[in-house]
């Protein structure tokens, strides 16, 4: 704060506001530097369409897949299982595996909260990647 005295009218007084100034820009820059630390999301790549001459071929017995359908009943491999007991299927299924690959065919009518619940439980078995199956659409 200054005081100018001797000058008309009395005394003077003013408040110098650059220090406050300085101090909400450092806050500003702190706030903005540790925002993006905390990131919620899941990586997604985008699924490429085969080839064309590749369009028919068999299926791998050691691809697993996971279905969802409309109830969300839910199915390793065409096997029925219960949301309960998918954890410890699919520990079982990994705990001897070098591949941790898994795919999720989920319904379109299905809610995706849903589709997240199947992910999380996958991801607490031990699954490394997991690749979604969409249908083609016409």
């Amino acid at each position: 704060m200054s005081m100018a005295v001797g000058t008309k009218g009395g005394p003077k007084c003013d408040i110098n506001i650059t220090p406050y100034i300085d101090i909400l820009l450092v806050l500003l820059i702190i706030f903005m530097v540790i925002t993006p630390v905390r990131q919620m999301d899941l990586d997604v790549k985008v699924p490429q369409p085969p080839p064309t001459d590749q369009t028919n071929l068999p299926v791998d017995p050691s691809v697993i897949v996971v279905s969802v359908g409309d109830a969300a009943q839910i199915a390793v491999n065409q096997e029925p299982v219960d949301i309960s007991a998918l954890g410890p299927k699919l520990q079982e299924i990994y705990s001897a595996r070098a591949n941790k690959n898994m795919f999720i065919s989920a319904s379109p009518k299905l809610p995706y909260g849903d589709v997240v619940k199947v992910i999380d439980i996958a991801k607490g078995a031990g699954v490394g990647d997991i690749g979604l199956i969409i249908e083609a659409i016409q």
